[in-house]
């Protein structure tokens, strides 16, 4: 069985008006005819929750079919579906199912907040949600540059409550996460070439014919091995993020499990490294004319120079992340350098995930694949770089 592509969904589609002055709108998407799904209705019906109203029905991005709206009761919902075995299983919907079971016991006033589940059809693989009104993706936020320092310490507080959980009784999966896979890292499957742009191909050989990124990835992993494990997310990204009333909600559990909790501290961290990569297409000069540039008429030191720029300025939000996380929990004493290894993973998994529109890679691409390289061979000098250090008598 080969591993499953590098999670992510297509990025947000976003568009700015002719008024500059407008703010920038994220697109909603016209979701799969819910009578195609027809689990979607019998959920609803089993929850006495009527029909979905078909105005103003919506879908977001991502991977799965998923339906947002309002019901012929007046319940505000939101519906996905998960990824189903050939026998009808499927491991997705058991591991956000035991999420919501652990969840139960956290305590009142806890900084993991979650959007309140309302049940899931499991033969159909369907869960619903109440919809949050007026929710924003963490990822909107970040690109708006709303995603602030308070915010990341509050993100931080959430995912060291997480990590506190006690998993004992839970059934918690206990397998190691797919990601990275180390057997693509010697021979690419034919089974998922064939589904692999160009650019995404030009990623994995980067990888590959690395020694130094392969023998660090498999040192990762088996550091990761000998780790304390904790209730992990495991698949953190900014979309897994919502913003509503003021409030930060954690998402999407469907790769929850007892893991290394330096994954998801890294997976945050690496989250900032590759904004501030990305950085690097913004326009610059403002007026009319400005536009994004993928790097191509860039020099290398154009390239380094807007690179250590939007680190700079990121790198405040990773050190808030960092503190919010102190501030509710004590890390092992080697989770900080296993988080940068992550990181650096992370800038990879992104690559290979957005290169999936591509032909090639662009130099800001390769860009983020030399930063991820950095982080992956040298962790130990990169985590007071990332400011990561524990200082001493941090408390629970």
């Amino acid at each position: 069985m080969t591993p499953p592509e590098p999670a992510g969904g297509p990025a947000l589609l976003r568009y700015r008006p002719t008024d500059p002055a407008a703010a920038p709108a994220l697109l909603r998407y016209r979701p799969t005819d819910p009578a195609a799904a027809p689990a979607v209705q019998e959920l609803l019906d089993d929850l006495g929750l009527g029909r979905l109203e078909p105005e103003d029905l919506a879908g977001y991005g991502g991977r799965n079919d998923n339906w947002a709206g309002r019901t012929t009761t007046g319940a505000l919902v939101f519906l996905k579906t998960v990824a189903r075995a050939p026998d009808g299983s499927s491991g997705e919907l058991d591991r956000a199912l035991t999420f919501e079971t652990l969840a139960r016991r956290l305590p009142p006033g806890s900084s993991l907040r979650v959007p309140e589940h309302l049940g899931s059809h499991r033969p159909g693989a369907v869960s619903a949600y109440r919809l949050l009104p007026g929710a924003r993706s963490g990822a909107e936020a970040a690109l708006d540059g709303d995603f602030d320092e308070e915010l990341c310490r509050t993100a931080g507080r959430a995912v060291a409550a997480l990590h506190g959980l006690d998993p004992a009784g839970a059934g918690l999966d206990d397998g190691a996460p797919p990601l990275p896979p180390l057997d693509w890292l010697t021979a690419f499957p034919w089974s998922a070439l064939q589904d692999r742009s160009m650019g995404q191909i030009a990623a994995w050989k980067l990888l590959q014919d690395d020694p130094e990124v392969v023998t660090a990835l498999h040192g990762l992993r088996a550091r990761e091995r000998t780790a304390p494990r904790t209730p992990a997310h495991c698949d953190l990204r900014f979309d897994q993020f919502v913003l509503a009333d003021e409030q930060l909600y954690l998402c999407d559990w469907e790769e929850f499990r007892l893991a290394d909790p330096a994954r998801d501290v890294g997976a945050f961290v690496g989250e900032w490294l590759f904004h501030a990569t990305c950085a690097v297409f913004a326009p610059t000069g403002g007026g009319a004319g400005a536009r994004p540039s993928a790097g191509f008429d860039f020099s290398h030191q154009e390239v380094l120079r807007r690179g250590a720029e939007g680190l700079r300025r990121h790198l405040p939000r990773v050190e808030a992340f960092w503190r919010g996380y102190l501030e509710c929990r004590t890390p092992d004493p080697g989770l900080a350098e296993r988080a940068v290894g992550y990181a650096g993973w992370h800038l990879f998994d992104r690559l290979i995930a957005t290169a999936q529109a591509h032909a090639t890679l662009s130099p800001v691409a390769r860009a983020a694949a030399g930063i991820g390289r950095t982080l992956l061979t040298r962790p130990t000098g990169a985590v007071t770089t990332l400011r990561l250090h524990t200082p001493t008598g941090s408390s629970t």
